[in-house]
């Protein structure tokens, strides 16, 4: 076990075992109630080489041990037998920032696996066109499979990194978006009236699509909950996942699927109506709106169409206007491919996804690895596929073939000088929209290299410090000033604190959640360049034991500046009789040559500056 030397010696020194009543936690210290303080020997436990101070105050035996305390405490509960018994529940309001942030969070991790499969596709693209492999072949076949893989079976994908984002267990997620391409379902595709316990059942294919398995996790995470409350424990191992499939499955089938299908449907018809009404107008939301309709997979209602067309008329105009988005996608991942730096995270991922989109019209890298990360965006992709789908309308293009929109498919759409005015527009305007309009200068930490941040005016400036940004509105006041002796003195470490305005805490800087507190009061972050800030809201407050607060993130989560990551009702903590100043620390500081502090007094907001960090 890890520091099992150190904690045995701390409960020797506390008193032994059966001194010891109860034990928690806060940020920095190890929390006891003792039987009898009197046997603790203080003096040679502020000794011991890993222990900061040691305060006996509130009734608890509090020895200071710094941002490593919860690996300190996960040794001690196992030395004394004990559990933890405090589970962390992820709740918050619905918001449109947290539905990006689960949107964000549900595909950040699906990335290079999209954007590696991508590159394949255009791979075999190429080496198809020039005559260099046959798709009949059994080699073609085998590296089509790893391309279409993780699109095919994006259902099962993002039944696991949504049940992990939202709280849920995330084989059980993965095992729901599993079912709805398990054979026996699929199966049932095409046999015309099908039923479940005599509910009517449309079985359609739901590879690739995302719209009803965002639905079901939703539904899942507190079908999950309720299944824990009120089964018994001794059989929550079977029962909970096995009642959860058995509601969730059905579920998704019988109403999620046939929603989104008609939502699909609803649109294809409405898009009908309003070709035939003005193709200016049809050009530019089909053109600006697709993105959208791809994101959720409506745009499924758009296919018997353009197959009826295609059969019908020799040509598709539906096609031929939302050709537009893709162009506007690959403008976006070339824009941001200009504006990043050399050796830069986003010139890593803008430069691969643009290629796969140009070659092989495979966007979803950029959509839900760019496009969703950064809300400014969307307005751009609308605007750009709207020109562009606009341009296209009113020139009258249509495809003649049913293709992937990229480069090589140019011959299959007349006429050609219209579609190629179309995309163009699209690609230029949506690039030159996203290098000066698509990112705030603060969200540009994946722009620069590793341990350079983009920081000051307009512009930017490379550096190599760390700005740590005010993590909540209200009054900043000097660390000497807090009432609590482990933090004023600096014993925990250097920085600033604030009084809050407002039960909101965001993240102060871009990077990782290194500790998510299970009282909820305290959160530790780690920066893109490795320094470390403790956020510690109110004085005391771990006694509330998780009361009035909720911790919107988790152990390992990425974090962006300015992303809520925790909430709390100031008022009633206050009522309670609590001190709601926030000190905001940088715990590993003795590694830290200059610390600059910007602002010492006053109000600040989550765009004020607290200190800035060099080594």
């Amino acid at each position: 076990m890890k520091y099992e030397q150190e904690c045995k010696k701390i409960i020797e020194l506390i008193g032994g075992k059966k001194n010891i009543v109860s034990l928690v936690h806060c940020a920095t210290r190890l929390r006891f109630s003792l039987e009898n303080p009197g046997k603790a020997k203080k003096e040679e436990i502020e000794k011991l080489p890993f222990v900061l101070s040691v305060v006996n105050s509130g009734g608890q035996y509090q020895i200071v041990i710094g941002s490593a305390v919860p690996d300190y405490f996960a040794t001690l509960q196992q030395l004394m037998g004990l559990t933890d018994s405090s589970a962390r529940v992820k709740k918050g309001k619905l918001s449109l920032d947290s539905i990006f942030e689960i949107v964000s969070g549900a595909f950040s991790p699906l990335i290079p696996a999209m954007a590696g499969s991508g590159m394949i596709k255009a791979v075999l693209i190429v080496l198809v066109q020039f005559n260099l492999l046959s798709e009949s072949s059994s080699t073609y076949a085998v590296l089509s499979a790893a391309s279409n893989a993780i699109f095919y079976f994006l259902p099962i994908f993002l039944g696991i990194t949504l049940a992990k984002k939202m709280g849920g267990n995330m084989y059980v997620g993965g095992t729901i978006g599993a079912a709805l391409l398990e054979p026996s379902f699929t199966g049932l595709i095409g046999q015309g009236q099908t039923d479940f316990i005599g509910i009517p059942l449309e079985a359609v294919s739901y590879a690739t699509t995302i719209f009803p398995i965002f639905i079901a996790m939703a539904i899942y995470v507190y079908v999950d909950k309720i299944l824990k409350r009120i089964i018994f424990k001794d059989i929550q191992l079977f029962a909970v996942p096995m009642f959860a499939l058995m509601i969730m499955v059905p579920l998704t089938t019988v109403l999620f699927g046939p929603f989104g299908t008609d939502v699909g449907n609803a649109l294809a018809s409405g898009v009908t109506w309003l070709i035939a009404s003005s193709k200016l107008i049809s050009g530019f939301v089909l053109g600006g709106g697709m993105t959208f309709m791809v994101m959720f997979g409506l745009h499924w209602g758009f296919t018997p169409i353009t197959l009826d067309n295609l059969s019908n008329l020799g040509g598709d105009p539906i096609e031929g206007m939302a050709v537009a988005a893709v162009f506007a996608q690959i403008g976006i991942a070339i824009g941001f491919f200009f504006k990043a730096k050399k050796h830069s995270k986003m010139r890593a991922l803008a430069g691969p996804t643009a290629l796969t989109g140009l070659l092989a019209g495979v966007t979803e890298p950029i959509v839900y690895g760019i496009i969703l990360r950064y809300k400014r965006l969307l307005p751009i992709v609308a605007i750009s596929g709207g020109i562009g789908g606009a341009i296209c309308g009113v020139s009258n293009v249509t495809m003649n073939a049913y293709v992937f929109h990229n480069i090589f498919s140019i011959p299959v759409y007349t006429p050609t000088l219209g579609y190629l005015a179309g995309i163009l527009s699209a690609l230029i305007s949506g690039a030159l929209l996203t290098y000066y309009f698509g990112v705030k200068q603060e969200e540009m930490i994946d722009f620069y290299p590793e341990n350079q941040k983009s920081i000051g005016g307009e512009g930017g400036v490379e550096t190599s410090e760390t700005v740590v940004y005010s993590p909540v509105n209200g009054i900043v006041i000097s660390l000497e000033r807090v009432e609590d002796d482990v933090f004023s003195s600096g014993i925990a470490g250097k920085g600033v604190a604030v009084i809050p305005e407002e039960g909101k805490i965001v993240a102060p800087f871009d990077g990782t959640v290194v500790v998510a507190f299970p009282s909820k009061h305290a959160i530790g972050l780690r920066s893109t360049t490795g320094s470390e800030c403790l956020i510690h809201v109110g004085i005391d407050t771990v006694n509330l034991q998780g009361k009035y607060f909720d911790m919107l993130v988790s152990a390992g989560d990425e974090v962006k500046q300015g992303q809520t990551i925790l909430t709390f009702d100031k008022e009633k903590i206050l009522d309670e009789g609590y001190k709601l100043t926030t000190p905001v620390i940088i715990t590993d500081a003795e590694s830290i040559e200059r610390i600059s502090y910007k602002e010492t007094n006053g109000n600040i907001t989550p765009k004020s500056i607290l200190f800035s960090i060099g080594e």
